[in-house]
């Protein structure tokens, strides 16, 4: 438990240091968003490279603390090209087809270091071995879960804590199946994320960007590979839909309402649920701790799930 708390504490303590330096170079290099768009909320040029912050933060208490087993080099390798692709996009502004095949890419460099979804559960009659379907299955899963966290980074702080609310119940989940390396990694992100949160927070002073948003989804996604996807059980696939039951869930509605509009699903528009809390009369503040409640519920429900099945 005391290592538990050391690299939590650690990621958190470095993340508190790196923010405001990040904030300053994003100055500096162009990266601010700015509030001209329709969509946007802010009256202010904002900075936004806060990924580099927390990935620093994570790696570095992780390589302090952690001996790394092969298949972690993957997702470090992994993460590291998505905080680039992410880091251009807020910097430069990169197409939507040049973001995806840099996701798509990134998973690919993952999977490489043998990390896949092999099967899935069948409720009624067992598993269903994937076989050559493995590769594009996991493909579509950490691509949809990483551009869904994106999606839902929308209001201060509202991804970086869903993502913090996720990994907490995932780290439980993690430590209770005795899956030590991967509640380490969890809670190393968690730290990186929970000292970004000071900063990132109403009112914010910086925020996340693609290559925060983009990489706190990738690194949710392939845990969940690593981790909740890689066991023999009837809740394999359900704990992590319920861990990440918010932005999969906001994401799937977004889809629906741009199909049914006729509109590009790529294009951003001003119908996702923290939108809608706030024309409901919702604070900032209010719409974004609702979100975080109801996050808290799938978390506890993701935990009280597996406490009652057989594992991941």
């Amino acid at each position: 438990m005391e290592l538990y708390l050391k690299v939590a504490v650690t990621s958190a303590a470095l993340s508190l240091i790196m923010t405001p330096l990040l904030r300053k170079i994003s100055y500096k290099v162009g990266a601010v968003d700015q509030p001209k768009e329709s969509r946007k909320i802010h009256n202010h040029v904002m900075p936004r490279l806060g990924g580099p912050a927390i990935f620093l933060s994570f790696l570095i208490s992780l390589i302090m603390y952690v001996p790394l087993e092969t298949e972690f080099y993957g997702l470090l390798m992994g993460s590291i090209l998505i905080l680039v692709i992410g880091m251009l996009d807020d910097i430069y502004g990169l197409s939507p087809l040049i973001k995806l095949g840099g996701q798509v890419a990134a998973v690919l460099v993952f999977i490489a270091f043998g990390n896949q979804v092999e099967f899935l559960t069948n409720p009624f009659d067992g598993l269903f071995y994937l076989g050559v379907l493995s590769i594009p299955v996991t493909v579509m899963w950490m691509v949809g879960v990483t551009n869904a966290l994106n999606l839902i980074d929308g209001l201060d702080g509202l991804a970086s804590g869903v993502s913090a609310i996720a990994l907490t119940a995932f780290a439980i989940i993690a430590v209770q199946n005795e899956q030590m390396l991967v509640a380490l990694t969890a809670l190393a992100l968690l730290g990186g994320i929970l000292g970004f949160l000071k900063y990132n927070f109403y009112p914010a002073k910086i925020f996340l960007g693609d290559s925060g948003s983009l990489l706190l989804g990738y690194m949710i996604s392939a845990l969940s590979v690593m981790g909740l996807l890689k066991s023999v059980t009837m809740v394999t696939f359900i704990i992590p839909m319920l861990l990440l039951g918010v932005p999969i869930l906001d994401t799937f509605f977004a889809i629906l309402r741009r199909y049914w509009h006729k509109r590009p699903i790529f294009q951003a528009d001003k119908g996702h649920l923290h939108h809608r809390l706030l024309n409901l009369g919702m604070s900032h503040k209010q719409a974004v701790l609702f979100i975080y409640l109801i996050s808290v519920g799938f978390g506890i429900g993701a935990v009280l799930f597996f406490q009652n099945g057989t594992g991941f």
